[in-house]
């Protein structure tokens, strides 16, 4: 938590740390990201950090607060690789909004109801605002509930003959055109749409994506003309020392070689092998997870000064592959160096540290089956059908004495791809590989989801409108009726402290392109919520302004298609509001029925 943070320790603790926990995600938010080195007060290392969640990481967070926030921010990470940033950032926001309506004599009860009812409309206002992938003229998510007026989906999809000259924030890209990539390569125009609209900017990382579809979809030669994304037998490869314009996708998975397994490679190449695939260590000491020993059980061997038991263990393993023509050992943990070199005299190929998804899409191709130790490998177990090619090309600038780099493919229906990141800076690949997955992610989403919303600002500013108009409606109410009840007054605060949450997250994306000020961001949110045409003029005209920029005049410019994922906002928005929810009634357990006359006690109080 940052320094700077001054809690107030009889008020609600958590919602303050939680507040200022959610400022390291200011610059994160946007594809803009400005990179942070975080250091390590006590070594004195410090690690590059290009995302929301790779901060986080990096923190070292002792207060329960801090852990809950980083439990929060990986479980959604590891699922939907984007969208923390914004997690974070609402998170705290709307702690801040809860904590105003606790010191104005609000319930806790009642903010929470009330923050819910705020949650439900804005799902409704993306739920109606969703556009279909198919693009302009295909069939569209119903409309439910007409008491407010439908969303002109004309103005939310942009023009399909515009072209992409801009990245999401105004950035040139003089990389080639996300869409003119996924044309050349022939896929469908959905899919080129999609990618366009959700590469947020990294023209570069979604280039990569669209090439891992097209290279699946032509390695998928018993389903022609099939297009899906299957993102489960996508894999990266990091290579430090080469230039970014020598990343690229391949078929099958990429392994790097030492020179003495590097030349077993070589006399493997263009062969048709058999795979064997073991999803724990090879080594005779391994023991799969929950393994319990006997009680007072000791082998022989394992005393002190006795090493021909290895020896006598790799011999055998050795003999098992050899008798069933083995070539190829996928390992899912490690591989004991002696093993290795004693299979590499026999040219057998072991590649250790495996994915989970790589195993098991060698086993669906080839009919492999995985096992826990080498020993229970039988004829019914090994598969057939892997090839391997050296990629000399991906090596060393010609060091292929040092380093070769082999793919290794699961026969003719493996639809398993490598994306190779490479740089030259070493601590930016960590960055990369982030940049791709969220790429991926975003693409494998709005294919799933069959929809997505309007991105840079539009759907947050269509659910500023609704939760506004909401609140203005129950003063509405006060005033005709002459009369107003705490929990209605409750309700019209909460619903404007919401808005106020989502307008502060899209001022602070617009700051951090660069081309506002925060002042001039706030102003040019003010001016679309006043839109004349009513909300659908709030989502087009905000989204054209973050792509465009507005004239001299106060026009908007021409402007690209951007889009953000259903199911990943929906998502954030949900695990912000839960996570305020749960700090602020831990906060309650413990600040309520506190006794005046320990007052001096809550001081010192340090909540979780």
């Amino acid at each position: 938590m940052p320094d700077s943070a001054v809690l107030d320790r009889r008020q609600h603790v958590g919602l303050q740390k939680l507040s200022a926990l959610a400022g390291i995600s200011r610059s994160s938010l946007g594809p803009e990201k400005k990179f942070k080195f975080v250091r390590d007060e006590a070594s004195g290392e410090s690690a590059l950090a290009g995302s929301c969640f790779r901060v986080v990481e990096s923190l070292e967070l002792t207060c329960a607060v801090g852990q809950l926030v980083r439990e929060t921010v990986r479980a959604h990470h590891e699922v939907y690789r984007t969208g923390s940033g914004c997690l974070l950032f609402l998170a705290g926001a709307w702690s801040r909004a809860a904590l105003d309506c606790l010191r104005g004599g609000m319930s806790v009860a009642s903010v929470i109801s009330a923050m819910s009812e705020g949650m439900d409309a804005c799902v409704d206002v993306c739920g109606r605002c969703a556009v279909s992938t198919e693009g302009p003229g295909a069939s569209e998510r119903p409309v439910a509930g007409r008491g407010t007026a439908e969303v002109d989906r004309e103005t939310l999809n942009v023009k399909e003959r515009r072209k992409v000259k801009l990245s999401r924030h105004f950035c040139n890209s003089e990389s080639e055109d996300v869409s003119e990539a996924a044309r050349r390569s022939t896929l469908p125009d959905v899919i080129a749409r999609a990618a366009r609209g959700l590469s947020h900017g990294r023209d570069d990382a979604m280039k990569l994506v669209v090439e891992a579809v097209r290279t699946q979809s032509q390695t998928n030669r018993r389903d022609v003309g099939s297009f899906t994304f299957d993102i489960a037998e996508v894999v990266t490869r990091v290579l430090p020392g080469l230039p970014e314009d020598r990343a690229c996708v391949v078929p099958g998975f990429v392994v790097l070689l030492s020179d003495e397994r590097a030349s077993v490679a070589r006399r493997l190449e263009g062969q048709r092998l058999k795979v064997a695939l073991i999803s724990g260590d090879l080594s005779e000491t391994y023991r799969h997870l929950g393994f319990s020993r006997p009680a007072g059980l000791r082998r022989v061997r394992d005393r002190p000064g006795l090493s021909g038991g290895e020896d006598e263990w790799t011999e055998k393993v050795a003999r098992l592959l050899l008798r069933l023509q083995v070539k190829l050992l996928l390992v899912g943990g490690l591989a004991c160096e002696r093993a290795t070199r004693r299979c590499c005299g026999h040219r057998i190929l072991v590649v250790e540290k495996v994915p989970a998804p790589v195993l098991r899409a060698f086993a669906d191709s080839t009919g492999a089956v995985p096992v826990s130790y080498a020993s229970q490998l039988t004829e019914r177990c090994v598969g057939a059908g892997a090839t391997l090619s050296i990629r000399r090309d991906l090596g060393g600038h010609g060091r292929e004495s040092v380093v070769a780099a082999a793919s290794v493919s699961a026969g003719d229906g493996g639809r398993l791809v490598t994306a190779i990141l490479t740089s030259c800076v070493r601590g930016k690949l960590q960055t990369l590989e982030d940049q791709f997955w969220a790429c991926a992610h975003r693409l494998h989403r709005a294919l799933k989801d069959g929809v997505v919303l309007p991105g840079a600002g539009g759907t947050e500013m269509l659910c500023v409108h609704r939760l506004q108009r909401r609140a203005e409606n129950l003063k509405d109410g006060f005033r005709q009726t002459e009369t107003e009840t705490a929990a209605d007054r409750c309700r019209s605060e909460v619903l404007q402290l919401m808005a106020d949450g989502l307008i502060d997250y899209v001022s602070t994306v617009m700051v951090n392109t660069g081309r506002f000020s925060k002042v001039e961001a706030r102003t040019a949110v003010s001016r679309r919520l006043r839109s004349p045409d009513g909300h659908p003029g709030v989502a087009a005209g905000f989204s054209q302004l973050f792509s465009g920029g507005e004239d001299e005049d106060g026009g908007v410019s021409a402007a690209a298609e951007i889009y953000d994922n259903l199911s990943v906002k929906q998502e954030a928005w949900r695990k912000a509001l839960d996570l305020v929810f749960l700090v602020l009634q831990t906060d309650a357990e413990i600040i309520t029925g506190v006794d005046p006359k320990t007052a001096s006690e809550q001081d010192n109080l340090t909540l979780l």
